[in-house]
This record gives C-alpha cells, sequence and structure tokens, in this order.
C-alpha cells in the first residue's frame, strides 16, 4: 500500500499542477470559457488510464508459470524504466513546465478547442499511463499475502484523492508548496522504492529461467525477520524488501540505489542554479532554474 500511495500522490501532484496552470492562465488571459475543454481532455485522460491499468491487470492474470514470471518481470522493468526516467524528467524541467504549458495553451487557443483538450489529455494521460504501470509492479513486487492487489488499490486511491485536495488547495491559493522541496525527496523516495522494484524483475527473470546467473540465496532472514508480516511486511510494502535474496536480486538492488541515487543526487549540469519564487498559480513555490545570466537580465 506504501509504495501505491507515494507513487500515486507524487503523479497526481504533477497531474494537479498543470491542470492548475492551465486552469489558471486560461483565466489570466480572459478565456474563462475554454476551462470545460481542459476538464473534458482530463477526464478522458483519467478514464483511458483506468482502463489501460484493468487491461494490464487482467492480461497478467491469464499467464501462469514460467510465462507469468516472464510477463511480471518484463512489466516490472519497463514501469522501474518509466518510473527512473519521470523522476530525471521532473528534476531537470520542472522549473520550465510553467511557461512552456503557457506557451502552449497560446497555440492551442489559436488552433481551436480540440487543441486545448489535445493538450491536456497528453499532458494527464502520459501521469496516467505511468501510474498504471506502477501499480501493477507494486502489486507483484511489493504486496504481501494479507494485502495484495487490494492493498496497492486503496494506497493509489488515497494517494490520488490527497492529490487532489492539494491541487485544489494550491489553485485557490490556500496552500503554499515548495515543489523543489517535494519532488526532491519524493524522487528520493521512489528510488528506493524502484530499487526494490527492479530487485523484483530480475528475481522474475530468474524463476523463468531468463537470468541462470547468481541466482544462490545472497542471505536468509526469513525465520527471524520475514517479509510477509510485521516490520518486515511494511518494509515490502513500501521498499520491497526480500527476506531472502539471490546474489543477483542483492546485487541489482544495492547497483540500483548507489548508481541512480547518485546521479540524482548530482547538481545538474548547467551554470550554478538558483532558487526562483514563481507563482503557481496564486501559489508560490520554489523551484530550480539554471537559464544563463543573459535570460535572467
Amino acid at each position: 500500500m506504501g509504495a501505491a500511495f507515494l507513487v500515486a500522490l507524487r503523479e497526481g501532484i504533477e497531474a494537479a499542477l498543470i491542470i492548475s496552470i492551465l486552469l489558471a492562465y486560461l483565466r489570466q488571459v480572459g478565456a474563462s470559457d475554454r476551462m470545460h475543454l481542459v476538464w473534458w481532455g482530463t477526464g478522458l485522460a483519467a478514464a483511458i488510464s483506468i482502463v489501460v491499468g484493468t487491461v494490464i491487470f487482467a492480461v497478467g492474470a491469464e499467464f501462469e508459470g514460467t510465462s507469468e514470471a516472464v510477463f511480471e518481470g518484463i512489466v516490472t522493468l519497463v514501469a522501474v524504466g518509466v518510473l527512473t526516467w519521470m523522476i530525471f524528467w521532473m528534476r531537470r524541467q520542472g522549473a520550465r513546465v510553467k511557461s512552456e504549458l503557457q506557451e502552449r495553451v497560446d497555440t492551442a487557443l489559436l488552433a481551436g478547442g480540440f487543441a486545448l483538450a489535445a493538450l491536456a489529455f497528453v499532458a494527464v494521460l502520459r501521469e496516467g499511463i505511468e501510474t498504471a504501470l506502477f501499480l501493477y509492479a507494486a502489486a507483484k513486487g511489493t504486496a504481501v499475502d494479507s494485502g495484495g492487489v487490494g492493498a496497492q488499490v486503496i494506497g493509489a486511491t488515497l494517494g490520488l484523492a490527497l492529490a487532489v485536495v492539494l491541487g485544489v488547495l494550491l489553485y485557490r491559493g490556500g496552500l503554499k508548496l515548495n515543489l523543489r522541496s517535494f519532488f526532491r525527496i519524493t524522487g528520493l523516495l521512489l528510488i528506493v522504492v524502484a530499487a526494490g522494484l527492479f530487485a523484483f524483475a530480475l528475481h522474475e527473470l530468474q524463476e523463468a529461467g531468463w537470468l541462470p546467473i547468481l541466482a544462490g540465496t545472497a542471505f536468509d532472514v526469513s525465520s527471524a525477520f520475514p517479509d510477509d508480516s510485521g516490520a518486515g511486511g511494511i518494509l515490502r510494502a513500501i521498499f520491497g524488501y526480500q527476506a531472502n535474496p539471490t546474489w543477483l536480486e542483492l546485487i541489482g538492488w544495492f547497483g540500483y540505489l548507489l548508481i541512480v541515487g547518485g546521479l540524482f543526487l548530482r547538481k545538474p549540469p548547467a551554470l550554478a542554479p538558483r532558487a526562483e519564487t514563481v507563482s503557481v498559480p496564486e501559489v508560490e513555490t520554489e523551484v530550480e532554474t539554471s537559464r544563463p545570466a543573459a535570460d535572467r537580465a
């Protein structure tokens, strides 16, 4: 439940931020009568995301044995890849999201209503597909026997509900959120979650015979600290903890954490970034920007 809650909250905040920027800018330029197009695009994207998630779970349920392990391993690897890309994309592009969306709104207003609805649709659909992929991976890689898919759905629902509440508060100016700190902290937590999912993907592919290397058990503490109950169950639900990992799983977990975590903590390859306070919308948020000095003049 914990992993699903975290990623749903993160993705939901991103979607809420995008919608808030679109709606606020439409109001700013005197095009409030076009706001319903943003909601149409958002609603359609949410519906398709639910369908995609349902299909992924339904297809996965049809597999058994080796084919099931292969499917779960591949889908989890894809989810880890998408999650990793999302973390670094928001770290790099977060400071420019507002200006880019406003430019696209200007273009969409000239092109007509369909273009504006499509802008909201594409932006929200990306977040929805990412969430659907991750929920499947989390349901398989972090769910304990007592929780299963249902616990992941509950966690995701709670995360999205909180994201909606925060999004409304952001839009109405009732909440000030430091986006740089928020995305940095949640990014670090998601890297740890993704490391557990990466190890789970390696485990599934090992079971399928696709990775017949380092298959010996690295350690086994299942009798003292099991991963299906108690504190171990909580760690598995959030970070994918395994009480008896293989050497490949252990190396994969540490390798992903060290490489991806190290890259995430490294300063962006640009001029020294500075903190800039912007209004997004009617709410002050600190984001990173590394624009050249000439552009800031």
